[in-house]
């Protein structure tokens, strides 16, 4: 054909848990229970409605061990509605779909091809004059570059290859399936369909090397819109590549600079514009929202010591924008404004003296470390307890200090802090 359309899409993840939210909101967890669900729902519609003739998932359809085999039935409906559209879908096995007991084993409609864990295969749409290859995860921890193994490029047809790898690694992503672009480059195909990496990236252009991101973001570090990759074939080669947002709740990190705000009205105005913006971005989509405040600010003291009254009334201002914008997590990582270089003999000022210095963050550190030793004992060993333990190395110290040194020099909190 001289032009067609195809859906490039990954990491699925269907039924996985927004993390963060079940300890944090239990509410706002159930409101939201089905994102991965009406994403998938998005992705089969879009497909339809752009006339779509083929969709490539390029694994981690499920999201480890199946707990429901509804999930299954839910994903082959999907599967059916592709089908009554007379549209075909390819699909690889990644590293989460290979813990899964049924994935392989689903009873898919006869639209579905999905690709052997053996080796690497080859199908070709003789219609469309394209060939599509592809190979799953037959385990989890594939470390072997399998790629170098796909079978060579059909000569006259459009040659797509579906991978789920960690591409010349990935910072946060296990080194699964390891190659390199110019590996991919060098294959022959002209577009690669790559999964595993959350993030949507081009890595390469002609011929295209493509990371879809997932559907749904599931955590704060995975923030911004979500979707697939809509790719459009001209005369065998790549027209157009559109982003095509689909996720259902929309994951957000932002930072607020307070340098300039001086009284609870100029804070109220700096988040009730951040507020306004992403409503904005989202486009009617829930928020789960990471808000982090920095900037030398005369605000500061309040700040830090009235965080959970500083929480409430953000809240307040998110509600009045929208009933669907949840703060997962509030940081404040403000400064006092600099002070002129001059000794304050005053008590407070001989005193936070004293403060800042004997009790600097690295004088902390050792009595800190055993307290930590004591409490990361006891958390689960999946959990990332290295990196939990060197943020707060980092961080709780300097909060402190900062702490101890706003009761000694503002210790009514300042009449700015309630202008």
């Amino acid at each position: 054909m001289d032009e067609f359309r195809f859906l490039h899409a990954a990491d699925l993840h269907l039924d996985s848990p927004l993390l963060g939210l079940t300890e944090k909101s239990g509410e706002y967890a159930r409101l939201i229970a089905d994102a991965s669900r009406r994403a998938f729902n998005d992705m089969v519609d879009l497909a339809i409605r752009a006339e779509c003739r083929f969709v490539v998932l390029a694994g981690d359809v499920f999201d480890g061990d199946l707990r429901d085999t509804q999930c299954g039935l839910f994903f082959i409906n999907g599967m059916a509605r592709l089908q009554q559209a007379g549209i075909r879908v390819f699909m690889i096995l990644g590293n989460h779909d290979a813990e899964n007991r049924f994935a392989r084993h689903l009873h898919v409609t006869d639209n579905v091809h999905l690709f052997a864990t053996s080796r690497a295969e080859t199908c070709v749409m003789e219609d469309l004059g394209v060939a599509v290859h592809g190979r799953s995860f037959g385990r989890r921890d594939v470390t072997d570059n399998i790629a170098r193994k796909y079978p060579a490029a059909v000569p006259g047809l459009f040659n797509i290859g579906i991978l789920h790898t960690a591409c010349q690694g990935r910072e946060g992503h296990e080194p699964y399936a390891p190659c390199t672009v110019e590996q991919l480059v060098n294959h022959g195909y002209q577009y690669w369909a790559l999964g595993h990496v959350h993030t949507r990236e081009i890595l390469h252009e002609n011929p295209y090397v493509v990371y879809a991101g997932n559907l749904q973001g599931r955590h704060a570090r995975e923030a911004g819109p979500k979707g697939a990759s809509l790719v459009t074939v001209r005369d065998g080669d790549v027209a157009s590549i559109e982003h095509q947002v689909l996720d259902a709740v929309r994951w957000a990190s932002t930072v607020v600079d307070l340098t300039h705000a001086a009284t609870s009205a100029d804070l109220a105005g700096c988040i009730r514009s951040t507020g306004q913006e992403l409503v904005t971005q989202a486009q009617g989509r829930p928020i789960a929202l990471r808000l982090e405040l920095v900037g030398a600010s005369p605000l500061h003291a309040h700040l830090i010591r009235d965080t959970e009254t500083v929480q409430q009334e953000i809240e307040v201002i998110f509600a009045s924008l929208s009933d669907e914008i949840w703060l997962e997590r509030l940081k404040i990582r403000t400064r006092p404004p600099a002070r002129p270089a001059v000794l304050d003999r005053s008590t407070g000022g001989r005193i936070a003296a004293d403060i800042r210095q004997a009790a600097t963050p690295k004088a902390l550190h050792a009595d800190l470390s055993d307290i930590l030793k004591a409490i990361l004992e006891r958390v689960p060993a999946q959990a990332r307890t290295e990196e939990m333990r060197e943020s707060i190395l980092n961080d709780v110290p300097a909060r402190a200090v900062d702490l101890a040194l706003s009761l000694v020099e503002n210790p009514e909190g300042g009449d700015d802090a309630h202008q």
